[in-house]
């Protein structure tokens, strides 16, 4: 007598994992070969965004608090920080200190390199510490932007 039983003579294929989170690609950048994209924004068009420019320009350290917190707070809550963070914290106030002996570029260097890690975007330490030092105000807006664009990605 012949057993009716069926074997299966393949594996199940992997299919693509769930994606949990804001869309971290918001403007769909071509990823390259590396896995890697460029910024969503140039570091030169800040300029449409003219007051954020301008408060990265005038007080960067309230900027670059409030980038801090809402990087920190998607990658530890998985979402949008309601309210978009204190505008004083313990870090505006070490940035803010930092800045007159002309060292807030080694906090701002930091932080760049985490968004930019992040978001999966092209680049190595040494470029974000010569953007950071260079130019803190356009960079500051860059990275407001780009974290603006997964928080928008909550909100679809």
């Amino acid at each position: 007598m012949e057993d009716d039983k069926q074997f299966v003579s393949n594996q199940p294929q992997g299919t693509v994992p769930m994606q949990v989170g804001g869309n971290k690609n918001a403007n769909n950048r071509p990823i390259g070969a590396d896995g890697k994209r460029d910024w969503s924004f140039g570091l030169l068009d800040s300029f449409p965004r003219c007051s954020l420019c301008c408060q990265a320009a005038w007080c960067p350290c309230i900027v670059y608090s409030e980038n801090r917190q809402r990087l920190r707070h998607l990658q530890q809550q998985g979402g949008p920080l309601p309210g978009g963070g204190e505008k004083y914290d313990d870090h505006c106030c070490l940035y803010g200190g930092m800045l007159l002996p002309g060292y807030a570029w080694v906090m701002h260097m930091h932080n760049r390199t985490e968004t930019r890690e992040r978001y999966g975007i092209r680049g190595n330490a040494h470029r974000d510490c010569l953007t950071a030092l260079c130019c803190c105000s356009c960079a500051h807006t860059q990275e407001r932007r780009e974290i603006e664009l997964e928080e928008n990605s909550f909100r679809k």
